[in-house]
């Protein structure tokens, strides 16, 4: 089964909408930061879905550049 965010990333790459893909990457980087900076549990794998996340939305910016290029 794709993963859900390679879906979200592919409609938005399809349709152009940058904006909406950097806001998404954003949204994922305070996430992270959000999560690194608590204690008392171990976050680690919620932290690295989410950095993998970020991976993906920013090989779809690669290729609206590259596809505007």
């Amino acid at each position: 089964m794709p993963n859900a965010i390679k879906l979200i990333v592919d409609g938005y790459v399809t349709l152009q909408d940058r904006r909406a893909l950097d806001d998404l990457r954003m949204q994922r980087r305070k996430l992270a930061v959000d999560l690194k900076a608590r204690t008392g549990f171990d976050y680690q794998a919620t932290i690295q879905q989410i950095e993998d996340d970020i991976v993906v939305i920013e090989t779809g910016l690669a290729r609206l550049d590259a596809a505007t290029s």
